[in-house]
């Protein structure tokens, strides 16, 4: 496998699903059962990330994400911690993946910030996770799943305590940029895990693509770190007419338009979580393919605009609508040359012209990229779960 921090601020890059979604869809507790079907059924999962490599994903995501001991301990697994590792492990890397993510999540354990006691107590449990991975084979930590500021700082310290490898870091935030618990903004999680060592910052949101993407450039104006954006699919509904603001990634293509913006806004790394299935990875590969990351030169010092917007007026083949919001296709080829600055076209003298042509190249670019989906799929939407979304057209 390639050194993933070679990888950082150039390729898009695109995570697999989440391993437990599949899982609880062939009828699989997850809250209690996946250590065990880690153990006795590996043969499952190997399925289920098979179906995210044929997808194109890059990055697959190792269903570790309960290995600090607390949780074990809930599972009664607390004495094969090392084999829950190996075993999850081994089904990822059974697929030669360009990258393995192995996931960590929050411990459970309560914690008071104020209490050095608790906070001890939180950090050795994910230090003592981290050390779990030390004979392994793996590209970098994942922390996910986190909702408070102190619990992210007792994880980074806890990793960084015992290991030095690649960490991404991801909290789960509202639209409005405060975090899933209440405490907390999305700027806090970012300037906690640029000080303590993360090599990527991450945020996972199901608020729609303008909040999204907005998120996407507070993250950008507070950390210079290469971004991650993870979209929670609420529910998979291929009868629903449109996105509406509860569920806004109702099939794949509904994350096609959303995808263009978050990388001019700075995203490097993209993933489908909640209700996703590997067409959502797929959907998002195709989108991205042969595109390089927009590289931001500092968060430090950026206008209002933020630096995502800054960075997307510079990057080839990327940009924005006048609101940043709504993505463009990217200038053909074969185009004409622009005309001078001093020249005023009809569009820009008039907001409802200038208004439709944006609309005209958003469904223009959906197109294509739609058509690039099934182009990189083609046949492997066959093995797709029967009851999943799927790309219009096939």
């Amino acid at each position: 496998m390639p050194d993933i921090k070679l990888r950082l601020n150039k390729d898009m890059l695109v995570l697999s699903t989440p391993v437990l979604s599949a899982l609880a869809r062939l009828g699989i507790d997850v809250e209690h059962d996946v250590e065990f079907t880690l153990l006795l059924e590996p043969d499952t999962l190997e399925d289920a990330y098979k179906l995210e490599f044929i997808a194109g994903a890059q990055c697959l995501v190792a269903a570790t994400a309960s290995v600090t001991p607390a949780r074990l301990a809930r599972a009664g697994m607390e004495d094969r911690a090392a084999e829950v590792v190996s075993a999850a492990l081994g089904a990822v890397r059974a697929q030669v993946p360009q990258h393995v993510l192995a996931e960590i999540g929050p411990c459970g354990l309560p914690l008071d910030a104020s209490s050095k006691a608790s906070l001890r107590e939180n950090l050795d449990q994910y230090a003592r996770a981290g050390r779990l991975f030390a004979q392994e084979e793996f590209d970098a930590f994942f922390l996910n799943g986190f909702s408070t500021c102190a619990d992210l700082k007792c994880a980074l310290m806890g990793l960084r305590k015992v290991s030095d490898a690649p960490v991404f870091a991801s909290v789960d935030v509202a639209a409005d940029g405060t975090l899933r618990s209440g405490r907390g903004t999305l700027e806090e999680a970012m300037g906690i895990m640029e000080d303590l060592g993360a090599d990527v910052a991450g945020f996972s949101t199901c608020a729609p693509q303008e909040a999204a993407v907005d998120l996407a450039r507070r993250a950008a104006n507070a950390t210079a770190l290469p971004l991650l954006a993870q979209l929670e699919v609420r529910e998979r509904n291929a009868r629903q007419q449109g996105p509406t603001p509860e569920n806004p990634y109702y099939v794949p293509d509904a994350m096609v338009a959303a995808v263009d913006a978050l990388r001019a806004a700075g995203v490097q790394f993209l993933r489908a979580v909640g209700d996703a299935t590997p067409a959502y990875s797929g959907a998002l590969v195709a989108t991205t393919m042969g595109l390089d990351a927009v590289v931001r030169e500092s968060a430090a010092g950026e206008g209002e605009g933020g630096a995502g917007a800054g960075a997307a007026g510079a990057a080839s083949g990327a940009g924005s609508g006048g609101d940043g919001s709504a993505p463009h296709e990217s200038t053909a080829p074969d185009a004409a040359p622009a005309a001078s600055s001093s020249a005023v076209s009809p569009a820009a003298s008039d907001p409802a012209a200038s208004a439709g042509a944006i609309e005209d190249e958003l469904a223009d670019f959906i197109a294509r990229a739609r058509e690039r989906v099934a182009a990189a799929l083609g046949d492997n939407l066959a093995i797709v779960e029967a009851d999943g979304p799927r790309i219009e057209g096939r």
